[in-house]
């Protein structure tokens, strides 16, 4: 199946997805840091990280949805993108961002 959501040629999706997943892993560490040694400013930059995943992440979702919906009804593939789909939107509110 051929991308429906460009960027340059380049499918979008594919593209976007590794800036909430950096993003959002990262602040699990900073998290971490704090924890170790209690600076204030580890909580802060956990916070923002969250933040911008979530954006990026919402922002991913657009070229993931139009794709989604170009996959032929009743398929396994849109079977497994649905369970995709729903499974990220279930991390991304789980990760709801924490002020210290």
């Amino acid at each position: 199946m051929e991308s429906k959501a460009k960027l340059a040629a380049h499918p979008a999706h594919p593209i976007l997805i590794v800036f909430p997943m950096g993003l959002l892993a990262t602040s699990v560490i900073f998290d971490g840091a704090y924890l170790l040694n209690d600076n204030p400013d580890m909580i802060r930059v956990a916070y923002w990280m969250i933040t911008a995943g979530l954006i990026v992440g919402m922002v991913a979702a657009v070229p993931g949805w139009i794709d989604w919906l170009a996959i032929p009804a009743s398929t396994r593939a849109k079977r497994i993108g649905l369970i995709h789909g729903a499974g990220n939107v279930v991390v991304l509110l789980l990760y709801r961002p924490h002020q210290a």
